[in-house]
């Protein structure tokens, strides 16, 4: 019987312990310490030429930068939702160009050595597809060829 109490009392302890632990937030990452995260930019050096590159160039637009796809592409009524949506929710586009009323008329993707990849060729691919199939524009520059604001404003004016 001593050992039933015993043992009875330590499991109380133990869940007691484990419910002090989750409210804390401390079984999930969630504690009061420092998390290990910095500030960082959030573009690249030649994503920050070219976004400035596409707000001088198309100063009647709204150009968006980092914008995930799910944000920009929906899913059809009557389809799967969740299904097509995970196909989409962690991509991003590197640009997005709006009308003034938000109305999305472009995405921009800025393409370096790492897009070579076979990894990131397949992730392209499936951004390729998503956006054609939705009727979305995507334009893919090489960032060792940044586009000039001539050349922006001949591309991208005609998807307004």
């Amino acid at each position: 019987m001593k050992t039933f109490l015993f043992v009875a009392i330590l499991f109380a302890l133990a869940v007691a312990v484990l419910l002090y632990l989750k409210k804390q937030g401390l079984l999930e990452g969630k504690g009061t310490g420092t998390w290990p995260l910095y500030v960082k930019k959030p573009l690249t050096q030649p994503e920050q030429v070219l976004y400035h590159r596409l707000v001088k160039a198309l100063p009647e637009h709204i150009v968006l930068a980092q914008v995930q796809v799910s944000r920009v592409l929906g899913v059809k009524k009557g389809s799967n939702f969740n299904e097509w949506n995970n196909r989409i929710n962690r991509l991003s586009y590197d640009f997005v160009v709006c009308a003034k009323d938000s109305t999305v008329l472009a995405a921009i993707e800025l393409d370096d050595k790492s897009h070579e990849s076979n990894r990131r060729s397949t992730t392209d691919d499936k951004k390729n597809k998503a956006s054609a199939d939705a009727g979305l524009r995507l334009v893919r520059w090489n960032v060792r060829a940044l586009p000039d604001e001539s050349t922006i404003q001949r591309e991208l004016r005609s998807a307004a």
